[in-house]
């Protein structure tokens, strides 16, 4: 029932794709509660997949720029508001 910080590491990747079992999952917060190391690996494999997600879904969004006339529109728009 114990696992290694390499099996742990491995399981904690697997969990992040949700393709780690019960028992695989239940295995590595045993070892994540004893083993500092191996629990510092997996917060930051949580935050360097939600950059990388977060950093996904910008690319897939469409940009939207102004036409010119939007542009002087706006530019005209704050020159009178200020």
């Amino acid at each position: 029932m114990k696992l290694t910080c390499d099996q742990a590491t491995t399981i904690c990747d697997k969990s992040q794709y949700k393709e780690a079992t019960f028992w695989e999952i239940l295995k590595l917060n045993i070892h994540l509660f004893v083993c500092k190391k191996c629990g510092m690996y997996s917060k930051q494999n949580v935050i360097i997949t939600k950059c990388i997600q977060k950093h996904k879904n910008a690319l897939n969004k469409p940009t939207t720029c102004l036409c010119e006339k939007e542009k002087e529109q706006m530019e005209t728009e704050l020159k009178t508001k200020i």
